[in-house]
């Protein structure tokens, strides 16, 4: 029998499980079922005689949310398991004081988002704060799906209360992506306004960047 390479091997035995985290074509994916061919493959030039595994794949990229795609994991190139299944190791007990304080940790955070009285970007953000600039976010809590229309005069900081927003929504999980529409003039300031006052990275959608998307993800891609 021809001996077979560490490598090699290493890669036969690498079968994704469900649930698992892998990166295919350069994208990433979760393992949504893992099916075995009913015949072993003989590949004469390792010397081993292995099973195949018809694998789908459910994407989590944003520019391709929920799209699936079905694979042959031992002769798909590049395919590599990012995330191990199952639980943690054990490897000690930790300090009760250590423990204490993460169940508190969790407690309050848990409380923070379920309670709509209790505000949580006011104190993630680098800004100075007006009581007014509050009430479109004590609002916009109380909605069951936001949708507010902020019309304050000019220099009043509707930058910020938006932004209080948004932050807001973020750390409750009541969003994911957010999208800011305003003309071309503005998009600098929004951007830097987003990433100084909140720490929140945006990204200008110009042409360009739609050239670059294209290229690189393919000529239908949606940004």
């Amino acid at each position: 029998m021809t001996e077979v390479s560490s490598a090699v091997q290493e890669r036969w035995n690498g079968i994704p499980e469900q649930g698992q985290l892998v990166e295919v074509r350069r994208r990433l994916w979760v393992v949504a079922d893992v099916a075995r061919s009913g015949l072993a493959h003989d590949r004469k030039a390792t010397g081993l005689s292995k099973f195949e595994h018809l694998v789908r794949l459910t994407s989590i990229d944003e520019d391709a949310l929920g799209e699936e795609l079905q694979v042959i994991w031992e002769i798909e190139p590049g395919a590599r398991i990012l995330e191990k299944a199952g639980l943690p190791s054990m490897t000690g007990f930790d300090d009760p004081i250590r423990l204490d304080a993460f169940l508190d940790a969790v407690r309050w955070g848990a409380a923070t988002n379920a309670d709509v009285q209790v505000l949580q970007a006011p104190f993630r953000s680098g800004i100075s704060i007006e009581d007014y600039q509050l009430d479109p976010l004590v609002r916009a809590l109380e909605m069951p799906r936001v949708n507010l229309l902020i019309a304050d005069d000019v220099g009043l900081g509707k930058t910020i209360e938006a932004g209080l927003v948004i932050q807001e929504l973020l750390l409750r999980y009541r969003a994911r992506t957010v999208m800011v529409i305003c003309p071309a003039s503005l998009q600098l300031k929004w951007q830097l306004e987003m990433q100084e006052k909140f720490g929140l990275e945006f990204r200008i959608v110009n042409t360009e960047y739609l050239k670059w998307l294209r290229r690189s993800r393919g000529i239908h891609t949606n940004p």
